[in-house]
């Protein structure tokens, strides 16, 4: 799971051009959203695109996402349990 959550990182530092952000720089358990990554709501569509694009997931609503989007580790997790890719 490390790996993974390390390769997940490095994809979300890309698709959402986080420049001067390096893997490690996120912690794995920090909010995505408000505190710790500040990411808003635009960046919440990219890694929706993300997660269909690369994982083959479709999220069914807005309050799914919230969940998943909660930390990085929350995210891998929800991936590696629903991923079809």
């Amino acid at each position: 799971m490390e790996v993974f959550i390390l390769e997940l990182k490095k994809e979300i530092i890309e698709v959402l051009n986080l420049e001067g952000v390096k893997p490690e720089d996120i912690d794995d358990n920090a909010p995505l959203f408000g505190e710790g990554l500040g990411l808003d709501s635009i960046d919440a569509l990219e890694l929706i695109v993300l997660m269909e694009k690369n994982y083959g997931i479709k999220l069914s609503n807005a309050t799914e996402g919230k969940e998943i989007f909660k930390s990085v580790k929350v995210m891998a997790d929800y991936i590696a349990k629903h991923r079809t890719k």
